[in-house]
């Protein structure tokens, strides 16, 4: 950063940087971003990346048993092409046309950016890069390079990051947007961050940074959900954002799966195809009941569903009927919601003696062919998949010895804000990319959430270098950024001075907030619970703020601002869920929609009254904004795949031109 300056508001000094572009986040997508951006705006270009906690996100914490990345078909016999790849990604509907063919028209320049970066995608002695068949798709897209595939990716991005001597500021919340102009001329003009390392200054660690162009990087919001694979370091800044009034939509579509609880971790693929034996217990962990056996009672259902859940891991309304693999599910989650801890463990079968013989042909034979004929589920897992056992152990968890305990967690949301073809917000000079960007439509293929990172982080850079590349500094920024800093200062200072005061603690709000969440907006959702729970939160939100939150010491006032935003995040989650209820929405994506209307979908479910899909429902978006006090809500119709001109003289002419950056 060139300059530094400080702006005083009542006495208190606030540092003032300035860069060209201000990276917010450093997951996968938010360092491609960076990367992209000095590659086309020059090494003289201040480009800048601000980070919570530097490997603290889930592009590096978090994977699952085969981490998967979505491109383009390149294996030999598999004829593909972009409308097509199109055409896949936006068939579960509530996903933009534009966006669909620019992931696909981009997914095989990004993925051979990747492996050029260094990304271990195994190839073969000629130099094919191989794939397979994930769900939700019909060629084989997919590739991996293990269950750690986007920790390479930020590995490698990082380590050009550091070549080309671009900044990364770690330790920094973002904590305000900075806007400017009214109306049809309002943009962003920058951020506002606490610098952890000066939280104990008179200031908090409040700093503002200026810049002509901010890009949105964060993640989704991990910590919203009592159950959830995020890892807890990923706090996402989605409150910020609708504070600033930045429309959102799609966020009633979060994806959720079977995980353990500690560690973090996703348990899909060959975790569930080696059949762990499934059972509950109370809090102390006794009683131990094969609950799975209850509702499953022909042996050889029970074991051809936990066998599915490897590849149809995602919860799936349309599989809940037993003997179905989403009844795996939605009994786990029975068994939490009345108490009780849930276990997997690979040192037995589901069934003994287990005869791999006699099992379903489709689960005998993927054990047989993949060698995985072990005695217990832990040997076959050592046969199949090791790779899966270390990852425990480098948690000093050995499978060998001890069960997971397990719950249905959060693990994606397809939903955040709305975005352009070149990720730019509602916003504009305001980019939001990777899982905070809400492109991903209902369902989607295994992995394109890593290719429509990495794909936005490239749009965005294509766009502000053709665009916006001129260092501007739009007329009374210095009056919005410190009318901006002064409110901020005034709340961390009401929070410094409630922090001994306060009856509710930061640990105790966070868990009210996620525990409404997750019974509001979970795997399950009762229609008519949603109205109270959103006037509880819009409660509690109001609460934190007037009130303040129990606090070590002033020094931790962003914290109690942390959960400030938690809180309206999480409001704004259930309004979008009862707006989606209230316009006719049903069971779809990943989650259930209760409805006591309905009829149970199964004998063994009567508590689970779930409505049907509402298909029309799928052709529109649901856009949500925060006007200060209130959400308001529209159902904007999906923009359907555009019609290219691709004659090449036409094409070329708008390339020179510069049309193509519009």
């Amino acid at each position: 950063m060139s300059t530094h300056e400080h702006l005083t508001i009542d006495g208190v000094s606030i540092p003032l940087f300035r860069v060209h572009t201000a990276i917010i986040g450093s997951g996968a997508a938010g360092l491609n971003c960076a990367e992209h951006l000095h590659d086309l705006l020059g090494p003289e270009a201040e480009i800048a990346v601000f980070t919570s906690i530097l490997g603290g996100g889930a592009s590096h914490c978090s994977g699952s048993d085969k981490q998967t990345y979505w491109r383009l078909g390149a294996v030999d016999g598999a004829a593909d092409s972009p409308l097509d790849m199109a055409k896949t990604i936006s068939a579960g509907g509530c996903m933009h046309g534009d966006h669909a063919l620019a992931e696909a028209e981009g997914s095989v320049q990004e993925f051979f950016h990747l492996v050029r970066n260094g990304v271990p995608f195994p190839q073969t002695k000629l130099g094919s890069f191989v794939g397979y068949q994930t769900d939700h798709d019909l060629l084989p897209r997919a590739t991996s390079a293990g269950p750690w595939t986007s920790r390479f990716m930020v590995r490698c991005a990082l380590q050009r990051l550091r070549a080309l001597g671009i900044p990364i500021h770690n330790s920094c919340e973002t904590v305000g947007l900075i806007t400017t102009g009214e109306g049809a001329e309002r943009r962003c003009a920058g951020v506002v961050i606490v610098d952890r390392n000066r939280r104990h200054e008179d200031n908090y660690g409040l700093a503002i940074v200026a810049a002509t162009n901010v890009v949105m990087a964060t993640g989704g919001p991990g910590e919203l959900y009592f159950g959830s694979v995020y890892p807890r370091s990923q706090m996402g800044a989605h409150g910020v954002c609708f504070e600033a009034g930045i429309v959102a939509n799609n966020l009633t579509e979060s994806q959720f799966g079977l995980a353990s609880v500690s560690p973090r971790w996703n348990l899909s693929g060959t975790y569930q195809q080696v059949l762990p034996a499934y059972y509950s217990t109370d809090q102390s962990g006794g009683e131990e009941r094969d609950f799975l056996a209850e509702v499953l009672t022909d042996e050889s259902e029970r074991l051809l569903a936990i066998f599915r859940k490897g590849y149809q891991w995602p919860f799936n309304p349309q599989l809940v009927a037993p003997p179905e693999s989403s009844a795996v599910d939605m009994l786990v989650e029975r068994e939490t919601r009345a108490g009780r801890r849930v276990w997997m463990d690979f040192r037995r079968n589901p069934v003994e003696p287990l005869d791999l013989n006699a099992l379903p042909a489709e689960a005998r034979d993927y054990l047989l062919k993949s060698g995985g004929t072990g005695a217990t589920p832990y040997e076959r897992l050592l046969q199949m998949n090791p790779a899966a056992i270390d990852l425990y152990n480098q948690w000093h968890l050995d499978l060998s010895k001890q069960p997971l305990e397990i719950r249905v967690c959060a693990q994606h949301n397809n939903g955040g804000f709305a975005v352009d073809a070149w990720w730019e917000s509602s916003l504009p000079h305001l980019f939001v990319i990777g899982e905070q960007a809400g492109t991903h439509g209902v369902t989607r293929p295994g992995g394109s959430a890593l290719n429509s990172g990495q794909v936005g982080g490239l749009r965005a850079a294509q766009h502000i270098a053709r665009r916006y590349a001129a260092t501007e500094e739009s007329a009374g920024w210095k009056a919005c950024a410190t009318r901006e800093a002064a409110e901020l200062l005034e709340r961390l200072q009401h929070y410094a001075e409630r922090a001994g005061e306060a009856v509710e603690s930061v640990r105790e709000a966070r868990a009210w907030v996620q525990q409404q969440v997750t019974n509001n907006a979970g795997v399950l959702r009762r229609l008519d619970a949603l109205p109270e729970a959103c006037a509880e939160l819009r409660e509690k939100w109001r609460a934190i703020r007037e009130q303040g939150l129990r606090l070590d010491g002033p020094q931790d006032a962003y914290r109690a601002l942390y959960l400030e935003r938690l809180a309206l995040a999480g409001w704004g989650y259930l309004e979008a869920a009862r707006a989606y209820g209230e316009a006719g929405g049903g069971s779809r994506g990943s989650y259930l929609i209760v409805d006591p209307a309905e009829a149970p979908v199964h004998p063994d479910f009567p508590e689970l009254t779930a409505r049907a899909d509402n298909p029309a429902l799928r052709e529109q978006v649901i856009e949500i904004t925060f006007d200060g006090d209130h959400w308001r809500h529209t159902l904007a119709p999906v923009r359907p795949l555009p019609e290219q001109n691709t004659w090449f003289e036409a094409v070329w002419r708008e390339y020179r031109e510069g049309k193509v950056w519009e």
